[in-house]
């Protein structure tokens, strides 16, 4: 009786909790705004320009789901937290949704409870050193101090690349970039880990950028995708679409300038007429109005579009699409069908 007792009042708790997490659509549309959860500050994926507001490949992510669901990619709350408070803030309910230069990994799903949204940007960890102390590779690294934020994947890789290599080292525990950045231009660690796209936009925030470099070795895979509480399914498939959506766009030839002309009437591609809702109910089936898409992408533009105006070739942080390429251009950025 015991037994069966524990195992009914389990079952109810987890029943109760699931449908607490249940209606988050209905709690952000009742608000009318979105509460997104991202970075302290990563330039290019999000931190507030000098007029206070934010911009990033995260932020348009936040304003995309905004704009779906709010019709509005303004009507967003921005809530800045580190690795170790991010989870929390998005499992107590406090954000909606999670943009936050995350890695999808195999505990966070099953052990933290998160539902992890499509792939956003495919990242890798590496190290950013001063050149003058002659260092060219990152198995060189012996003794050296490390300046590594904690709460996160790459405080675990560091550990294991270390590990593997046999290099002792002194690590330098931050909270945030901000914090690595000061301690590593304040000489109180010899370099800096983060993932690959973070020390592009470090380095370019540099006061010299060319006296630092970045080592050659990637030593992680670090899937970047936004997340959400599990439990309430509509509202991961809003964040899991949306993504989708802006991908789709890209690929489709879909963009922020001609959006609004080609939803004005079926065109003859189908698979441009399902996304902005010209043909079938898309819309319907997330809980939105069949033009939740052309919202999302007449916000932000779509993916290549964030892509540039953020964190590409012509932007101070650099970077090259490299992985982050749609799939027909060889890089492995895919998004599943909107059908």
């Amino acid at each position: 009786m015991r037994v069966t007792n524990t195992a009914t009042i389990v079952f109810a708790l987890s029943l109760t909790a699931m449908t607490a997490q249940a209606g988050t659509l209905e709690d952000v549309q009742a608000r009318g705004e979105l509460n997104c959860i991202v970075t302290t500050g990563v330039a290019g994926f999000a931190a507030p320009d000098e007029n206070g507001r934010w911009e990033g490949v995260d932020v348009d992510l936040c304003r995309a789901v905004a704009a779906a669901v709010l019709g509005d990619g303004n009507k967003v709350k921005f809530i800045p937290t580190t690795g170790k408070t991010r989870f929390t803030i998005l499992n107590s309910g406090e954000g909606d949704i999670l943009f936050r230069n995350t890695t999808e990994t195999m505990s966070r799903d099953v052990d933290l409870k998160l539902t992890f949204l499509p792939v956003s940007y495919y990242d890798g960890q590496g190290f950013i050193i001063r050149k003058n102390l002659g260092i060219t590779s990152a198995k060189d690294l012996e003794g050296a101090s490390v300046c590594i934020q904690t709460g996160t994947t790459t405080e675990l890789n560091l550990a294991d690349f270390m590990r593997v290599n046999n290099i002792s080292y002194e690590p330098v525990a931050i909270e945030t970039n901000e914090e690595g950045i000061t301690n590593y231009t304040a000489n109180r660690c010899d370099t800096f880990t983060n993932d690959a796209s973070s020390l592009a936009a470090t380095r370019a925030a540099l006061e010299d950028p060319s006296a630092h470099i970045i080592l050659p070795e990637i030593i992680s895979k670090e899937p970047l995708a936004g997340a959400v509480r599990q439990g309430d399914d509509e509202w991961a498939d809003i964040g899991k679409w949306v993504v989708n959506a802006l991908i789709n766009a890209e690929e489709l030839g879909v963009t922020q300038a001609n959006v609004a002309k080609l939803a004005s009437k079926a065109g003859n591609n189908p698979s441009i007429n399902r996304i902005l809702g010209t043909e079938s109910n898309m819309g319907e089936m997330i809980g939105l109005d069949n033009a939740w898409a052309v919202r999302a992408i007449s916000a932000v533009g779509n993916y290549g579009e964030s892509f540039d105006r953020n964190i590409g070739p012509n932007t101070p942080i650099a970077l090259e699409r490299g992985l982050n390429a749609l799939w027909k251009d060889g890089g492995i950025l895919y998004a599943a069908p909107i059908r």
